[in-house]
């Protein structure tokens, strides 16, 4: 199995982080996308296997007392999303590299555990009161569920730092380019 390198990409929800992966994953690089497994309900337009794996809460522990996941976390009550151990390795058996969207917390883990072979990416919105324009947009939203997306966000950004690099997505095609050139020079990069 060939041991590829990880495109973590992380950002606040509402900042454009699946459309950034989406174009990513439209170039041609060698790059596949890793399915996060969650057990919240599936969304409209949501595909299981395509967007999550789709667990119960009940699923999701058996797992995680298994030792299956490289990373996860209970992001709200009953509502888990982790990664995979088995996805990883489906990706490197393709012969492709792994690129990850997914939340702050999920994205520095998958970073501590695979240090330099994994590039983490931060993707900022260009202010919290873009971000909440952007999630009212959406509706896809309770009141409550928007109010703690917001609160999340403000810390999540507080933690951009700790990413080898920060992205502003505040003009769409601007941070599209600058995020190919950046993992295009890291996939291109030998491994040490």
């Amino acid at each position: 199995m060939m041991e590829g390198k990880l495109v973590i990409i992380s950002a606040p929800s509402g900042s454009g982080k699946t459309t950034l992966v989406r174009y990513l994953l439209n170039r041609k690089l060698p790059l596949a996308f890793s399915v996060s497994a969650c057990s919240r309900p599936e969304r409209p337009h949501e595909t299981e296997g395509k967007d999550y794996y789709f667990l119960s809460a009940a699923q999701f522990r058996e797992k995680i007392d298994k030792g299956e996941f490289v990373e996860w976390e209970e992001v709200y009550q009953d509502h888990f999303y982790g990664t995979l151990k088995s996805e990883i390795r489906r990706i490197w058996n393709m012969g492709m590299h792994v690129v990850f969207d997914v939340d702050v917390v999920g994205g520095l883990n998958i970073k501590r555990q695979f240090g330099d072979r994994a590039l983490a990416v931060f993707i900022m919105p260009p202010s919290v009161a873009e971000l909440e324009r952007r999630l009212v947009k959406r509706s896809t939203e309770s009141p409550e569920n928007l109010a703690r997306r917001i609160e999340k966000a403000g810390a999540e950004m507080k933690r951009a730092a700790e990413f080898d690099v920060i992205i502003v997505n505040e003009v769409l095609d601007t941070a599209k380019k600058e995020l190919y050139e950046t993992v295009s020079r890291f996939l291109e990069n030998p491994q040490e």
